[in-house]
């Protein structure tokens, strides 16, 4: 076992967590309440999935239920992300949500890379919807922030006999493009910074040290992929306007 799971292991992860929320107090990075919340979630979560799991592997419509309530999570959290509440365009965010990991999914089970079984779809899945979330969350706002920060250059542009798309777009692509990065650092640097947790996670299962590198490899190059369409998709959904912030009320 890579971690012995015990009262100690309780204890540490309280004290870490508490730790967490005390530095995210001391420096004002935020609310130290939603750290420990987080923590509290994941922890709840995980223990809830790791049993649902066991159940719905061994048939089909509820695999196919867990995995559509995993990319409805995705959307709703995405969503809440890019455009806060009151706003009314994020659902929005199921597009470059699943333009990036249906197709990569399906082709991983039509070229039989992955086995139609549960077991190795759930997680493969689950790797590939978390990076279209960031991708999308990452971008989305990253381009809405810089459009109400440089409002100018995109009359500028529409003065110029510009579109509103392609003004928007202009002044939005290079924020959105940094969404790309925390995929191609985290591929650039595998292996020599991080051992990423499928290719730890098969090793503990008995893999090899090769197989277990080539199927990290393909979770990593599959990742660089959705996570371009996400990006892709959510800039364009920023300048055509289909994801948009609320306007603040007048006081």
């Amino acid at each position: 076992m890579l971690l012995n799971v015990n009262a100690t292991f309780v204890v540490l992860l309280v004290v870490l967590l508490a730790l967490a929320a005390g530095v995210v107090a001391l420096a004002g990075l935020g609310r130290p309440r939603d750290t420990l919340v987080a923590g509290a979630r994941a922890a709840a979560q995980l223990v809830a999935v790791s049993f649902v799991i066991g159940w719905v592997v061994r048939a089909v419509p509820l695999l196919l239920c867990f995995l559509l309530l995993m990319y409805a999570v995705a959307v709703r959290t995405a969503g809440r992300r890019v455009v806060p509440a009151p706003g009314r365009s994020w659902p929005w965010t199921a597009v470059p949500i699943g333009a990036g990991v249906v197709p990569v999914v399906l082709a991983l089970l039509v070229t039989g890379v992955v086995p139609a079984r549960g077991i190795a779809l759930v997680p493969v899945t689950g790797i590939l919807i978390g990076g279209a979330l960031t991708a999308t969350v990452l971008s989305g706002r990253r381009a809405l922030d810089e459009l109400a920060t440089r409002r100018g250059e995109v009359e500028a542009g529409l003065a110029l006999g510009l579109s509103e798309r392609e003004a928007r777009m202009e002044v939005a692509r290079g924020a959105a493009a940094d969404a790309l990065l925390p995929g191609m650092d985290q591929t650039r640097t595998v292996g020599l910074v991080t051992l990423p947790g499928a290719f730890v996670g098969m090793l503990l299962g008995g893999a090899s040290p090769l197989h277990a590198g080539a199927v990290q490899l393909f979770v990593l190059v599959a990742l660089l992929l959705v996570q371009a369409v996400a990006t892709a998709l959510t800039l364009e959904l920023v300048a055509r306007e289909c994801l948009v912030r609320p306007e603040p009320p007048l006081s």
